[in-house]
């Protein structure tokens, strides 16, 4: 048995140390693959398991999570294959890195759709903010979905093409001692360092590009295969009695000078500047550069607590560090496209634009701290919020692979704006729904591109399921609430009723609001959609206001979450109900009374209706009533 494992692990090149791993979690498996077959011992320990979906989604952090969810929620039988046992990568409770994006720009470009969904359900049920509850939410979410096959603690490690085409990628889990072939139409490449990509052979990049080579202002005079490093975090509490802390003998050692460029602010979450990797191998050399980040961490720990230069830090003790790296950077996919500096800072609306982002170009010195007489990093602030286009989002070289994250087609110094989490989020659930457009459809993206008319029927769907896209208000001549008259209770001066349907779901700084708005001070208010004759409905969607000007993240910094509002949002309608007429009678009545979310859609059967009611009865903590959007459908 022992001699059949090694000989297994010899052939896929991996040491028997990679597999020590948390057993897997597979929903649904039992139901979902095609085949199953057991080998015997004699002939191997490991079981085949032979499967086949529609997309198989590898890697299960922000990109992974919001890309296998919007396929399958758009109707796409997805297996995801995540090498941990928790959702979320970086954002997880393995890593607890605070999700950044375009709230940066302090405007009103909070990422919405997947990402607000599952931050506003956990700001609601996480007030005492467990770290573990965020990656609860994401599970939960995925294992409810019937479409969603999920196997944790997967790594893949084969795959198998036929000419330009992915046909099938190979993965394991030591735990269960189970091997994965798994077929499918589409592959998305989640994984952060481009796992899947390289395996298959597919375009990637590397390091830093030549200045003349893509004409960035920031780019080097000569290229190089230097990258962003790595970070471990820990977290610590106060205690009613001094916690003495002795540092292990391999802790690094520090002291005043090495902090000049890198502020010990606080001590209850740090620090994003404990960085290393950027001059090694960030992937091949992670065992050493992990080892070399936590004597980093103790030495950090160790200065705070003995240096004599922080004695308020008397009572505070570790309570958690982390044991998995962060990562920044490592491949990058080479797509149709490839994002420069100068897309970023010319905020270019390319036609075929499908995602945002508003992170500062953030680059981040390669030794971190081998080399703390130096900032570790430079980081330019961006004006407004910038565009990215579909392109940057599939293969260049192989027609059904496509990916999100950190990984997709972008220079080194695009990269560093475009790798933050929330931005992440939106590229997966982008490139999600549009791998489930060109299913439907019979497009691959590249074509989909190509088709100005289905290009924009894909965007419009995007913008249906909460994901802004910049300059493109809602054109959907599917939506019957476009066609109705708007009426109202009352309304607020500036907040008429008619702009529920202005195409508008959140205040873009024009100027103008794009909300109705009613005060409950006196009671229920109410607004009216109505039709000359009766409609064919089926679903009516509600898009409510949430704060969107405000940081809406889990982090174990509190810093970091001052300004933000733990449970429910304040401005968001709690209790409502909505009421569908034809003629004087109701037809269809729904009454809900503890709503938290931004989005929100109800479906039903089929109903005769020429007027569709939604009476706002209170919100959790604002005096007013505020709708953004209503959309109607049959």
């Amino acid at each position: 048995m022992k001699n059949n494992r090694r000989d297994f692990l010899k052939a896929i090149g991996i040491g028997s140390g990679a597999l020590l791993v948390d057993p897997v979690i597979a929903n649904n498996l039992a139901e979902n693959p095609i085949n199953k077959e057991t080998l015997s011992a004699s002939e191997s320990v490991f079981a085949i398991r032979n499967m086949e979906t529609d997309y198989l989604v590898a890697g299960g952090g922000m990109a992974g999570y919001c890309n296998a969810m919007a396929a399958a929620r758009n109707g796409l039988k997805v297996i995801l294959i995540q090498n941990r046992s928790r959702l979320g990568g970086n954002a997880s409770s393995e890593i607890r890195m605070h999700i950044c994006g375009a709230s940066a720009l302090r405007q009103v470009w909070r990422e919405t759709g997947l990402l607000e969904e599952v931050m506003l359900t956990e700001a609601y049920i996480n007030p005492q903010r467990c770290w573990e509850m965020l990656d609860f939410v994401m599970y939960d979410k995925v294992v409810t979905n019937p479409n969603i096959t999920l196997l944790f603690d997967t790594m893949l490690y084969n795959t198998k093409s036929s000419g330009s085409k992915i046909q099938e990628v190979q993965a394991y889990c030591s735990a269960t001692e189970e091997i994965y072939n798994i077929k499918a139409k589409y592959f998305a490449d989640c994984t952060g360092d481009g796992t899947l990509a390289a395996l298959a052979g597919a375009d990637f990049m590397r390091g830093r590009e030549a200045k003349s080579e893509y004409n960035e202002p920031l780019g080097l005079e000569t290229p190089d295969d230097i990258t962003m490093g790595n970070s471990l975090l820990f977290q610590a509490q106060p205690h009613d009695k001094p916690m003495p802390f002795k540092a292990p003998e391999w802790a690094r050692k520090y002291e005043f000078a090495d902090f000049k460029h890198r502020k010990i602010h606080s001590w209850e979450y740090g620090y994003w500047w404990i960085e290393l990797g950027g001059l090694e191998n960030i992937v091949h050399d992670g065992q050493k550069i992990r080892h070399d980040l936590m004597a980093v961490v103790f030495g950090v720990w160790d200065y705070i607590k003995n240096s004599g230069n922080h004695p308020e830090s008397a009572n505070w003790a570790l309570s958690w560090y982390g044991a998995i790296q962060g990562k920044r950077e490592s491949r990058r996919i080479t797509g149709d496209y490839v994002l420069t500096q100068n897309d970023i800072l010319k905020q270019e609306n390319f036609d075929d634009r499908v995602a945002y982002g508003g992170w500062p170009l953030d680059d981040h010195l390669p030794a971190g701290m081998d080399d703390t007489s130096l900032s570790p990093f430079r980081s330019i602030p961006l004006k407004g919020p910038y565009s990215i286009p579909l392109r940057s989002l599939y293969s260049k070289s192989h027609e059904n692979l496509v990916m999100a994250g950190r990984n997709i087609s972008v220079t080194h110094v695009a990269l560093s704006t475009t790798r933050v989490m929330a931005t992440c989020a939106t590229l997966g659930q982008a490139i999600g729904t549009a791998v489930a457009f060109c299913v439907k459809e019979g497009l691959t993206p590249r074509k989909l591109v190509q088709n100005k008319t289905k290009l924009q029927e894909y965007q419009q769907l995007l913008l249906r399921q909460d994901q802004a896209i910049l300059k493109v208000k809602n054109d959907d001549k599917s939506d019957l609430a476009r066609k109705a008259k708007i009426s109202a209770s009352s309304e607020l001066a500036g907040y008429e009723a008619v702009k529920v349907i202005d195409g508008y779901n959140r205040d873009v700084e024009d100027n103008d609001s794009h909300q109705w708005r009613a005060s409950l001070a006196s009671g229920a208010q109410h607004i009216e959609l109505s039709w000359n004759g009766a409609q064919s409905l089926n679903c009516v969607e509600f898009t409510f206001d949430t704060g969107l000007n405000r940081h809406l993240r889990l982090s174990g910094e509190n810093s970091t979450m001052k300004n933000q509002k733990r449970g429910p949002q304040p401005e968001t309608l709690k209790e409502y109900t909505l009421e569908l007429y034809n003629g004087n009678s109701i037809v269809k009545k729904v009454d809900v009374t503890d709503n938290i979310l931004r989005k929100v859609t109800h479906n039903f059967d089929s109903v005769m209706a020429d007027k569709v009611r939604l009476v706002a009865k209170k919100a959790h903590e604002d005096e007013n009533a505020r709708v953004f959007e209503i959309r109607c459908y049959g």
